[in-house]
């Protein structure tokens, strides 16, 4: 019989998880910088993608993956890089075409990411973080009833955080693309929005590229 955690178990989780998700961190930022600089549509699809990426984690730890990771320094530097040069290159993309939102404002034709592009973003820099690799590896198993399998409790919870993060996540979409639209009253506002988004993405780059091992 596979076994759920308790009602208190959940409890905790969902206390944890919530704290976790609402302190800004990668995710936030990746969200940020993506409405910011590609617009709602496509930020809500990456930050989806970014929840994929996020359960695919869950899914390493169920397997023990995770723990490889956690416990190889080399291994967890090759994560660590490889999210952290993704996301500054998509900020240095942002800041080289930031006079696309002005563009696209006026009617011009800018070119589109599609929407598996916009998911396959995410999901790269969701799968790449290196910050929740350890959090699914140090907190989920905290949370599950030590009587039963591991691995069905693992995934359920891990689920329902990566659904916690994409509601949270798109909620700061939203709140950006707000912002958005008031500095459109002034289109030239937008390459300096556009660049700003690009900015914090380098930024997100270089904290994913120094996070210590095991913090």
């Amino acid at each position: 019989m596979v076994g759920v955690p308790t009602l208190s178990q959940f409890a905790a989780f969902a206390l944890a998880s919530v704290i976790f998700i609402l302190i800004p961190g990668p995710s936030v930022l990746f969200a940020l910088g993506r409405a910011l600089t590609a617009g709602r549509r496509e930020a809500v699809l990456a930050v989806g993608g970014n929840a994929l990426g996020q359960f695919g984690q869950v899914l390493a730890v169920a397997v023990g993956l995770g723990a490889l990771v956690a416990a190889s320094a080399t291994a967890f530097t090759v994560v660590k890089l490889v999210g952290a040069a993704y996301v500054v290159y998509l900020g240095i993309q942002a800041i080289r075409h930031r006079a696309d939102a002005r563009a696209a404002l006026h009617g011009e034709d800018v070119a589109r990411t599609t929407a598996w592009g916009a998911i396959r973003t995410g999901m790269i820099v969701g799968a790449t973080n290196p910050k929740t690799i350890v959090f699914h590896l140090a907190f989920l198993p905290q949370f599950i009833d030590a009587s039963a399998p591991a691995v069905p409790q693992i995934l359920l919870l891990g689920a329902i955080f990566s659904a916690m993060a994409f509601a949270c996540d798109s909620g700061w979409v939203l709140a950006a693309s707000r912002a958005k639209a008031w500095f459109a009253r002034k289109p030239k506002r937008l390459d300096t929005l556009g660049a700003g988004g690009g900015v914090m993405m380098i930024g997100l780059g270089a904290t994913m590229a120094t996070a210590s091992h095991g913090a």
